[in-house]
């Protein structure tokens, strides 16, 4: 048989759109010859619709995409049509579950509903959904006997995390190969692991799987596609394209994935990207789409002439083109003189346009109306925070007068321990860099320099020592450890368990290192503690592009008023 992964770039709330976007791929599909398209999970809402779940306006909306589906699929006879809806259902809990319909025809020939909720990290399934029985659902399509799963169910074959694993029921079942439908969103590592699981799960169970996925940014979240099919001796034999959509038809013959001519499939790269290149096709996507679907064109960034906002500065060149994006520099009495020139060699390296606000006569006249109305002089941290504050307040002037969507330049390091200003450099609307460590900033940039041949990002901004310039001779080393030792930190603090084996390792190194002295176990306290009090700047600050597996944001729930302390030298 014949078989279609359509692994789209779907809306969250435009069911409109996304039903035509299906309508499209299945024509293609039906053009191809296929007896069944594929499309990911809850495909008519996007993933996760969230609280709109909530709305009955939306809900009818909902209903009525499945209905325009149906009518769809009664032009196309001959084709079976595999994708993932929020359905009403009835009985006790809650009153929808996350499903999976079948049709063929216009009728539904199948109806299969969610079994394991994930409620952990970015995951909040089990807020709206009822969870399904613990049955398998097998139908015939074609030649073959078809098995069908919804994501989660797919990854507790070792039984760690659910009391119920479907590929139980599901080998019971005996189909030929089983259709997974997914919401995976990526992360650095993320391709591998699903590899490794659904690989184990083919070969635990003798089942061909079918593995397809969303790509696209929604909010802080970016789904990679990368869809594949894994044979229970072969492993992954086939592999669609990553973070764009794909059209893509395939054969199942024999119980093996092949081409539509009969012919072997060719294997993907078992390595995949570098960490690096990961990244920045991450955050290009992410920052694309974000801008798309929020009605923005153009961006703005404050350009300091240091390393966060010039990589800022870079990625959304690349991703919403040098045209559409607008730096502005704004020295202080502080400032150096790099502050201002680097940013010129920047900007003109990326073919950006570049503006010049100096700031320093808006600093005076604050400065001498808080003197005078409170009769309290403005200096020390004080006066640092206002140079910051009335910088963002000019970029957000910018973006109202404007229209451009302005991008913070916060990394994960400084963010981690609050090296920020809330109200200041922390404004805007989206945080491109906020899930890259400070040393992972100066490698990607190399990274950007590199792949395109020549100095995008100047020399002397990655030589240039970190400074936030809010005062005379400011480094950043002055209140922070060096940031190799710091981010080693910072990964352990904050990542833990969820760092792949290469990046725990040597975190942990430190880490332990550090325990031995009691210099090493006050400072990794100190940090602890600093991580705990910034909370609720993070809590204020824009979303983030969500590259790691724990990220600031909707992954990560810590309270903001605690005491809690946690011992950093056990």
């Amino acid at each position: 048989m014949k078989l279609t992964l359509a692994q789209l770039n779907l809306t969250v709330g435009d069911v409109n759109g996304n039903v035509a976007r299906m309508v499209a791929a299945a024509r293609q599909a039906a053009w191809a010859g296929s007896q069944l398209v594929v499309f990911p999970e809850l495909a008519v809402s996007g993933y996760y619709p969230g609280d709109l779940l909530e709305e009955p306006a939306f809900l009818r909306q909902v209903e009525a995409g499945l209905q325009s589906l149906r009518a769809a699929s009664r032009e196309l006879p001959e084709l079976t049509w595999v994708f993932g809806a929020p359905l009403m259902r009835e009985g006790p809990g809650k009153q929808l579950e996350n499903g999976l319909l079948v049709l063929k025809g216009g009728e539904v020939l199948l109806r299969y509903a969610k079994q394991l909720l994930p409620t952990y990290n970015i995951f909040d399934e089990r807020r709206h959904f009822e969870p399904g029985p613990d049955v398998a659902k097998v139908l015939r399509i074609g030649s073959a006997q078809v098995g069908l799963l919804i994501c989660e169910d797919g990854w507790n074959d070792d039984g760690a995390d659910y009391g119920v694993n479907p590929f139980e029921r599901l080998r019971d079942a005996a189909p030929d190969f089983v259709i997974s439908i997914n919401a995976s969103p990526s992360n650095i590592g993320k391709r591998e692991q699903r590899h490794q699981v659904f690989t184990a799960a083919s070969r635990r169970n003798g089942l061909p799987i079918l593995y397809v996925n969303h790509v696209g940014g929604h909010d802080q979240l970016v789904y990679d596609g990368a869809s594949f099919a894994v044979e229970p001796e072969a492993g992954v034999v086939f592999e669609a394209d990553r973070f764009v959509e794909s059209v893509r038809t395939l054969g199942f013959v024999d119980g093996r994935f092949v081409e539509p001519d009969g012919s072997g499939l060719k294997r993907p790269e078992a390595t995949g990207l570098s960490a690096m290149a990961f990244y920045r096709a991450q955050i290009v996507l992410g920052l694309r789409d974000y801008a798309r679907r929020c009605g923005f064109t153009k961006a703005v960034v404050g350009s300091s002439g240091g390393i966060d906002s010039a990589l800022t500065l870079a990625l959304a060149a690349e991703a919403l083109g040098a045209d559409n994006v607008v730096g502005i520099t704004m020295p202080s009495s502080f400032s150096s003189s790099g502050s201002v020139t680097d940013s010129e060699a920047l900007c003109r390296n990326l073919g950006i346009q570049l503006l010049n606000h100096p700031i320093h006569g808006a600093v005076e006249a604050l400065k001498a109306q808080f003197a005078g109305s409170f009769d309290t002089p403005m200096q020390g941290l004080t006066l640092e925070n206002l140079q910051a504050r009335v910088r963002g307040t000019i970029l957000m002037a910018y973006s109202n007068a404007n229209g451009h969507l302005l991008l913070t330049t916060g990394n994960k390091s400084e963010v981690s321990v609050g090296y920020c200003t809330l109200y200041g450099d922390t404004n805007g609307g989206l945080g491109l860099i906020g899930d890259l460590y400070k040393t992972e900033v100066f490698a990607l940039s190399r990274h950007l320099n590199e792949a395109a041949g020549r100095e995008l990002i100047p020399m002397a901004i990655l030589d240039k020592e970190p400074s936030a310039e809010l005062a005379p001779g400011q480094r950043d080393i002055d209140s922070l450890p060096p940031y190799p030792v710091l981010d080693e930190m910072l990964k352990v603090l904050i990542e833990g368990g969820r760092l792949a084996s290469w990046e725990r390792d040597a975190a942990e190194a430190r880490m332990a290192a550090l325990r031995e002295t009691a210099e090493g176990r006050a400072l990794t306290e100190k940090i602890a503690r600093m991580i705990q009090r910034s909370e609720y700047k993070r809590r204020q600050a824009p979303p983030l592009i969500r590259l790691r597996a724990r990220a600031f944001g909707q992954g990560r729930q810590m309270p903001i008023a605690a005491s809690f302390r946690a011992c950093c030298h056990e």
